[in-house]
């Protein structure tokens, strides 16, 4: 299996630091806010390459942070922290805008079929992990105190910038350049960052008493030393989206290697962003949209994780509700081709090249994913199955081994396959869209009608009519 290492700028096969296992760290929210569709993008992309890695064989520990302190406006080192500044706007203490916003995104994300990570890790509660790591930093002489909290000296670090395809000369000259805040007192280097923040007289919620001073925790700090606690000191993967790559894992990566003097992490994946109709997303253009605004306008949530795979996790993908819709189609003439041949017995024999057909595509889905997870070619791969699967005079085996293909696919795509097999219909709702059916074709549309409404409220499923037949969506589709 191959990714593209931002790092070295080019796909690399993977091999991991212990054979068969995958050390896999990812940037997980900030809890101040809701997530975007922006964002779950990058998680989308998280989840298929976890569920990639896992196909493969690989045995993965993925581990994901909840930032609930310390992640400044500016994702530097100027500015007021992101959950304490929310909470001040809501009135309301720093536990509950966290715990809000925590069980918010971890909802949306379950809605999106995203596989929660084997490790979640909230920074708060590693404040001693983050305190040892500060501590090597310290005996390294790679820490100064300056006017607002104990900084990491850049100009020691070797090779800082490289993860950003540039060098520490050069993104200082850059940064005053185009500087347009003034620095804390006694900054050395424009591109040093904060290890460990000062707190004001008056904070109180999320502050710690060290050695180091009365404070909290630096943002960059944070997702090293958690890292290191789940995973050791070197790691295969660390994924995050690209605006991470400048600063955050820039940083990252300067202060872990100065810590340990071995190679952080193997291999850096990142996703692009996402545009809203050709704009960049802002509150001002008022097109900033979550889960739930896509499922108010009667979209599926997976017609959007379908949507996040038609474009390559390392292009930008353009939204627009007229894509979603497109998406939407695409999906739902999978589902009802899956309902379809789920509801064949499995009689009959399997034509050889009918066979041979269903491996070469089943094959090809595969090395399309092994590809840098080049999910829009595998998508072409789904519909050439699904077109194997429309073919006329199919036996009940062939259909069979066409859906061991659709599942096996679905273990890396996502998309909730499983949900639409006849099987998964519970007994009576089964019987209930058969006898809708019955009233259709006798064309007494009042009932077909009142059995929809009643499938609606008894068992949150939504039946649609299309040209491969009923379909049936459940509320969490």
């Amino acid at each position: 299996m191959r990714v593209y290492n931002t790092l070295n700028r080019k796909v690399e096969l993977i091999r991991s630091i212990h054979e068969k296992k995958i050390g896999f760290y990812a940037c997980g929210p900030t809890v101040y806010f809701y997530a975007h569709i922006g964002n779950m993008r990058t998680y989308i992309t998280q989840d298929i390459l976890r569920r990639a890695l896992i196909h493969e064989g690989y045995s993965v520990r993925h581990v994901m942070n909840i930032t609930d302190v310390g992640h400044n406006v500016g994702d530097g080192d100027v500015g007021e922290d992101k959950v304490r500044m929310e909470a001040k706007a809501e009135h309301k203490g720093m536990d509950d805008i966290i715990n809000f916003y925590t069980d918010k995104f971890f909802k949306e994300e379950s809605i999106l079929n995203i596989q929660r990570p084997e490790v979640v890790c909230k920074a708060s509660e590693h404040i001693n992990d983050m305190l040892e790591l500060i501590e090597r930093l310290d005996a390294g002489s790679y820490l100064y105190k300056a006017s607002n909290g104990v900084y990491f000296d850049t100009s020691l670090s070797k090779k800082y910038g490289e993860l950003a395809g540039t060098t520490f000369e050069r993104m200082n000259k850059e940064l005053k350049a185009g500087a347009r805040v003034e620095r804390p007192q006694g900054i050395r280097n424009i591109t040093d960052f904060a290890v460990w923040r000062f707190a004001e007289h008056n904070e109180k919620d999320m502050v710690w008493d060290t050695r180091f001073g009365r404070g909290f925790p630096g943002w960059h700090i944070e997702c090293s030393a958690m890292s290191m606690k789940y995973l050791g000191e070197q790691i295969d993967i660390h994924a995050g989206g690209v605006d991470h790559i400048p600063i955050h894992h820039t940083n990252e990566l300067a202060q872990s290697e100065a810590a340990t003097g071995k190679r952080f992490v193997r291999y850096w994946v990142h996703g692009e962003f996402m545009t809203v109709d050709g704009h960049k997303m802002s509150k001002s253009l008022r097109n900033i949209y979550t889960v739930d605004d896509i499922i108010k306008r009667g979209y599926l949530p997976m017609a959007y994780r379908y949507l996040c795979l038609t474009v390559h996790y390392r292009n930008m993908l353009n939204f627009t509700f007229e894509a979603l819709e497109h998406s939407q189609k695409s999906l739902k003439s999978i589902y009802a081709i899956i309902s379809r041949i789920s509801a064949l017995n499995d009689t009959g024999t399997v034509d050889k090249n009918l066979a041979e057909e269903i491996k070469t595509v089943r094959d090809s889905f595969f090395s399309c994913i092994e590809d840098d997870i080049d999910t829009p070619s595998a998508l072409s791969k789904l519909h050439a199955l699904a077109s194997l699967a429309g073919r006329k005079n199919l036996s009940g085996a062939e259909c069979s081994r066409i859906l061991d293909v659709f599942l096996e696919f679905d273990e890396v795509l996502g998309l909730r396959f499983n949900m639409h097999l006849s099987s998964a219909l519970p007994k009576e709702a089964k019987e209930l869209i058969e006898k809708r059916e019955d009233a259709r074709r006798n064309k007494d549309f009042n009932t077909s009608d009142e059995i929809r409404t009643r499938l609606r409220k008894e068992f949150k499923i939504s039946v649609e009519d299309t040209d491969q037949g009923t379909i049936w969506f459940s509320s969490i589709d």
